[in-house]
């Protein structure tokens, strides 16, 4: 970048800010309530199942009380219930933040942001960690940034005006605490996002429409189990630039074809920081690939087992009580050299853990429901007592409780 952009770009951002703040001094609160999923790169998690919460349950007065504002870096993204839809870090959106009443985020606000006192910032976060957060990380090599004591910093100053913070179970709170240096209320709720999991399991008619949505309901596929790959976890060392990650996989897609094509399809979900182009064609018979802006608590549904890694889907599929597979090709360099765990993965998980693709299909070629079960039963049991200690199918209810009182 030449020093004339370079100069225009710092200018642009100052006047921003300053009018910025002008504008927070002179605007008051409204009753408006701001949504932000995934840093406005899509419409899921908690944060969605909150909104269709109030929007679609008529014995509470928000429709009338609220507006409804999402920030969104694609403003032609489907979002029901007509709310008002700005784009992120634009004039309108800082506009918003500044007057709404509740920001509801599930990940980390833009560091310039203001929030007013009779703001309340629900923040919901987006997963149990298994994997070391904020200021609990030792070794700093995320996108680029190098500089942990400035990552720390900006940790904490995210942190201290959130007001709330919902956690799964008991255990995120005790991470969360030191992770963030969290002093806010915890809402011990469960996942929104889980809701779905426990209340629309059953509802054959519900899965169908998302396989249609999906295109695997052609009499090629419509019969055979899925598979669901997801994330995988993107790797801290493996980046483009800050927050755009690589699709981090060793997995021999070609193998997998081969051996289990006949009997399953697999979806490919990509985590919401990762965008990588890669040509899936060869594969169109085996692999369906779901992009950032798919929900992934639809393809938990519809999926016959989750192959994961280190990622926190599997605290929430094991609400369905189906089969979880973990490949972690690279796990002692994940734990020695990267983030590092908040507990131990090989005694906890309820699954083989597979770290090569020979061993992978293999196991899955000679898959067997119940020996899977008679295995890993009493592990899963421990696990869910554990790890969805409060999912119960009402999160979503639970929080629009607290913005009603």
């Amino acid at each position: 970048m030449s020093k004339i952009k370079q100069f225009i770009k710092v200018f642009v951002r100052f006047i921003i800010i300053f009018f910025y703040k002008v504008l927070f001094n002179i605007l008051s609160t409204k009753n408006i309530i701001m949504f932000e999923s995934g840093n406005g790169r899509n419409y899921t998690g908690n944060p969605k199942y909150i909104y269709e919460y109030l929007i679609n349950n008529s014995n509470y007065e928000y429709n009338d009380k609220f507006k409804y504002v999402w920030s969104v870096k694609d403003t032609k993204i489907k979002i029901p219930g007509n709310p008002i839809k700005v784009k992120k870090n634009r004039l309108k959106y800082l506009y918003y933040t500044i007057i709404s009443a509740y920001w509801i985020f599930d990940a980390r606000h833009p560091e310039y942001l203001l929030k007013k006192s009779k703001c309340k910032y629900i923040q919901t976060w987006h997963g149990t960690p298994l994997k070391k957060l904020g200021l609990d990380i030792e070794n700093l090599n995320m996108g680029g940034k190098t500089n942990i004591d400035i990552y720390k910093s900006e940790i904490k100053n995210n942190a201290k005006i959130w007001d709330y913070l919902i956690a799964q179970n008991d255990f995120s709170i005790d991470a969360f605490k030191t992770a963030f240096n969290f002093k806010g209320e915890f809402l011990k709720v469960g996942y929104p996002r889980n809701d779905i999991l426990i209340n629309k399991k059953e509802d054959k008619d519900f899965i169908l429409k998302i396989k249609d949505d999906l295109g695997i309901l052609n009499p090629e596929t419509k019969n055979k189990k899925i598979i669901l790959y997801a994330p995988p976890t993107w790797r801290d060392n493996e980046f483009y630039n800050n927050e755009i990650y690589k699709f981090a996989s060793q997995m021999d897609f070609d193998l997998l074809k081969k051996e289990l094509s006949d009997e399953y399809i697999m979806i490919i979900k990509y985590h919401y920081l990762v965008q990588e182009k890669i040509d899936w064609n060869k594969y169109s018979d085996f692999i369906k690939v779901a992009d950032e802006k798919w929900d992934i608590q639809e393809l938990y549904l519809i999926s016959d087992m989750l192959i994961t890694d280190y990622s926190s889907v599997m605290f929430d599929y094991a609400l369905l009580q189906r089969p979880i597979i973990f490949y972690t090709y690279d796990l002692e360099f994940y734990k020695e050299s990267l983030r590092g765990f908040y507990f131990d993965i090989i005694e906890e998980v309820p699954g083989p853990i597979i770290k090569n693709n020979q061993e992978l299909s293999k196991y899955l070629k000679n898959f067997n429901l119940n020996e899977y079960f008679l295995d890993y039963r009493n592990k899963y049991s421990k696990f869910t007592r554990k790890y969805n200690q409060y999912d119960d199918g009402n999160a979503s209810k639970k929080v629009s409780d607290i913005i009603k009182s």
